[in-house]
């Protein structure tokens, strides 16, 4: 698909996936009091009922059923699904523990990071440009942890969780919706599970804590499966590249919200690290831009 030919709606679509994604720390900062597995536990449980409804409206619940009759498919969403959760477990954890900043860098370096695993394990070649980029960003990552005194171990678990989570799922074989719903049915025992423990021990803050807080838990699954939905549209709308440049308004965002809502430090020396980051992360998304254009050039004068 040619840089002519996007799609103003795709655009549009895939903006506001990211955008909700960047805007997340302000839904979960009110869930401060609530321990982060009950928040993922009800995240679990509230998106698998919203995707079941969905799916049953649009009349693909039988798509189910094939997901589950195939053993290596059923393996690698249970991979997937042990994936996302431990992504999200971290990501809420860090939200409510006011380390938004360095969540934000998690996703930053996150493209980079899917990089090196395609060196690793598909063993594909990036260029000299892809190369500086990861060098540059390796850099700004080594400062920020001289700088913090300690290695950025929440946004190293991030990238390298959702990484792995992307990798896996792009191995296998399921659409986006029969995908997710599965992943949330492997894991809703666990949740109901946990669940019921907090209730008989009477930690719950499902129905304790206030109907804010229960109306929130319950929403939680929807702003899940949304933004998710919205995603797999615009990346069937748009090319790869764009969709890797639409990426980088998510962690934007949530670094905006940790620094001019959460009040958390920014100071001259993180920002130094940070710049470096983008540098990176300009060249990098610039490379991908510059050979998309000049593979739909080539294909245009092709036919």
């Amino acid at each position: 698909m040619s840089s002519e030919r996007l799609s103003p709606r795709g655009l549009a679509v895939g903006a506001a996936a990211f955008t909700i994604w960047g805007l997340f720390p302000a839904y979960l900062h009110p869930l401060s009091g609530v321990p982060a597995p009950e928040i993922i536990a009800h995240r679990i449980i509230w998106s698998c009922l919203f995707l079941l409804i969905v799916m049953l409206l649009r009349a693909e619940l039988g798509r189910l059923t094939l997901a589950f009759g195939k053993p290596r498919l059923l393996a690698g969403l249970a991979t997937s699904a042990f994936l996302i959760s431990c992504n999200w477990l971290v990501y809420v954890w860090s939200v409510t523990h006011h380390y938004i900043v360095e969540s934000s860098l998690g996703y930053y370096i996150n493209p980079l990071v899917n990089v090196l695993l395609g060196v690793l394990v598909l063993r594909e070649r990036p260029n000299a440009v892809q190369w500086s980029a990861i060098a540059l960003a390796s850099l700004a990552v080594l400062y920020l942890a001289l700088q913090a005194g300690r290695p950025p171990w929440i946004a190293f678990a991030l990238a390298l969780s959702f990484s792995l989570y992307g990798f896996v799922r792009k191995v296998i074989s399921v659409d986006a919706l029969p995908g997710l719903a599965t992943e949330t049915l492997l894991l809703l025992p666990l949740a109901l599970g946990y669940l019921a423990w907090c209730e008989v021990t009477g930690i719950a803050a499902f129905g304790r804590a206030g109907p804010a807080i229960t109306a929130l838990l319950i929403g939680s699954g929807v702003v899940t499966a949304v933004p998710l939905f919205l995603f797999a549209y615009a990346a069937r709308r748009l090319p790869y590249s764009t969709v890797g440049v639409l990426q980088y308004i998510g962690p934007s965002l949530q670094l905006a919200c940790g620094v001019l809502f959460y009040d958390e430090s920014f100071g001259r020396a993180r920002a130094a690290g940070f710049a470096l980051l983008w540098a990176a992360l300009v060249i990098y998304a610039a490379d991908g831009l510059w050979r998309a254009r000049r593979a739909a050039r080539g294909a245009r004068r092709a036919t």
